[in-house]
């Protein structure tokens, strides 16, 4: 009998003690599911560091993971529409919750710095056209989206590790006051600057902070192309007329256009990568950057 409640205690225990194994596509979703599933789950992460998740391939070692794994927190960049229907042939148990869920995606924005007709030189020779190309995934950038982000989390383990649903809770709420006093430190950096200022970015990574906070992002390049010499003389014309302190790049692509720019005006490029896992100084270091501070 008693080597009987040994077993069930050791079973009960080893029940109560075990992980959620998660698996992330990117470092921010980390920083954000290790805040509220703490020492209750374990992370793994797809895309690592100085890789692009625009190209990612995974490693034979990452896939033995998805073979082991109870979640995988999808948050829609773009490896993951190749890899998540093989993902889900490794393990058909493992669950796909999707981060980006009630979160409205705005469209890149494509701009055309020529006229299409090089001969036609009316006055409206060089306006500047939009075209709206592909939906911007990088949905991690706003601090309203991170909102949301969390608390798909809180649902999904919640739903998956109901026993520990207190305890998420209250890293879901610890967490949320993170997210508002860093929305209160970008807001008094930014108290000073110009509704629709323009920043100028290599790679539209900073769509819904732009949008948050009333701000304009300038882009070199959008989608893997880099600008024409012709869309190049054209940036750098505005970036004199916008008054812009420096070009943002990250250092998953090159920067040698952005030097090319900044060279030519005398302004600084600073590196700041949208996939850094110190998700809250990122965006305060972003704000102080756009305002030269």
């Amino acid at each position: 009998m008693n080597k009987i409640l040994l077993i069930i205690t050791i079973l009960l225990s080893n029940y109560l003690m075990a992980k959620v194994n998660t698996i992330v596509s990117i470092l921010p979703q980390k920083t954000f599911v290790k805040a509220i599933g703490g020492d209750k789950v374990n992370v793994s992460l797809m895309v690592k560091p100085g890789n692009s998740p625009h190209t990612y391939e995974p490693k034979p070692s990452q896939m033995r993971d998805i073979s082991k794994a109870d979640i995988y927190f999808a948050i829609g960049v773009e490896f993951e529409k190749i890899w998540l229907p093989k993902f889900t042939n490794q393990n058909n148990t493992m669950k796909i919750a999707n981060l980006a869920k009630n979160i409205t995606k705005s469209p890149i924005i494509k701009h055309h710095h020529e006229s299409e007709d090089s001969n036609h030189h009316d006055e409206h020779a060089n306006e500047q056209h939009e075209e709206k190309i592909s939906l911007d995934p990088h949905i991690w950038t706003s601090t309203n989206n991170v909102k949301i982000i969390i608390k798909n989390i809180l649902d999904t383990l919640v739903m998956y590790d109901k026993k520990n649903e207190s305890y998420y809770k209250q890293n879901y709420i610890n967490f949320l006051s993170k997210i508002n006093a860093t929305d209160k430190k970008i807001k008094k950096i930014l108290k000073d600057t110009k509704k629709e200022a323009k920043f100028m970015v290599f790679h539209p990574a900073w769509g819904y902070f732009a949008k948050q906070y009333n701000l304009i992002q300038l882009v070199i390049e959008v989608e893997g192309k880099s600008p024409k010499p012709k869309q190049i003389a054209y940036l750098i014309e505005e970036v004199k007329e916008e008054n812009v302190n420096a070009i943002l790049t990250a250092p998953e692509f090159s920067d040698s256009i952005a030097k090319q720019i900044a060279n030519e005006l005398n302004i600084s490029v600073i590196k700041i990568s949208p996939l850094n896992p110190k998700w809250s100084q990122n965006l305060i270091n972003l704000a102080n950057a756009i305002t030269n501070k």
